[in-house]
């Protein structure tokens, strides 16, 4: 069997938050390497193809991407696979279209429409802290993206309002009782709630309790717990269905 990187994926070995159709072929987009993990991405191609409809093959996204149209982030990106994932910013330059990638209640990619301003920062969740040389602090978010000097409250877990223009921190928003999350992992995947509280257990991964917007309470790991605002207000806009009421 040949040694290296897989670069095929076939359609049903695809995630089910994609939502293709199994009797669409044989093979998915296989995503890139880029700052989302594999199976926590959305592929560029996804998006002009299936989602926005603005694409009616493979072919003819790539003419889309070619032409310099798309931003993911701020930045121009001509890869067809290119990883997309949650809470990244999508620009379309000649529709003047702005979306977030977020899940819905069933755990599935979904584009949110944000105006322009919305579109310029983003919430990005820390998840390493080190020094590096020099004793230089720096911190590591969910989409690859390491910063320096960050202020020496935030600690892991914690989310940051990132600037996408300036390339820096503006807020940050501290993982405690009573923060707004949204569960991006496990069977509640996409529910949002407030944080009721935090149980240690040895040998196992911290057990996070909250309370969604039907005042229905479930647990669910630390590592799924994505911290989106302060009490019951949300740093970023909310599609209707998943918002908190």
């Amino acid at each position: 069997m040949a040694k290296g990187i897989k670069k095929h994926l076939k359609r049903l070995k695809a995630p089910k938050k994609w939502m293709l159709n199994k009797m669409g072929g044989i093979w998915a987009p296989c995503p890139k390497s880029g700052p989302h993990k594999k199976f926590d991405s959305f592929p560029l191609i996804l998006i002009l193809r299936n989602k926005l409809r603005y694409a009616l093959n493979t072919k003819e996204v790539t003419q889309i991407l070619m032409d310099k149209n798309i931003k993911v982030d701020g930045k121009i990106r001509i890869e067809k696979n290119f990883p997309t994932g949650i809470m990244d910013t999508i620009t379309i330059e000649k529709t003047k279209e702005n979306f977030r990638i977020l899940y819905n209640t069933i755990g599935q990619f979904i584009l949110h429409r944000i105006n322009k301003e919305e579109s310029l920062f983003k919430v990005c969740k820390v998840v390493k802290l080190a020094k590096g040389s020099k004793g230089i602090p720096f911190l590591i978010t969910h989409d690859g993206r390491t910063l320096r000097f960050p202020d020496p409250m935030v600690k892991t877990n914690d989310s940051i309002l990132f600037d996408i223009k300036e390339n820096k921190i503006i807020d940050f928003i501290k993982f405690d009782n009573g923060a707004l999350c949204m569960v991006t992992g496990g069977s509640n995947i996409g529910k949002i709630g407030l944080i009721l509280s935090r149980e240690k257990h040895i040998g196992r991964e911290e057990t996070i309790k909250i309370r969604d917007e039907n005042n229905i309470e479930f647990s669910t790991k630390l590592t799924n717990v994505f911290v989106i605002g302060k009490g019951k207000k949300s740093f970023i806009s909310l599609p209707k269905k998943i918002k908190l009421n």
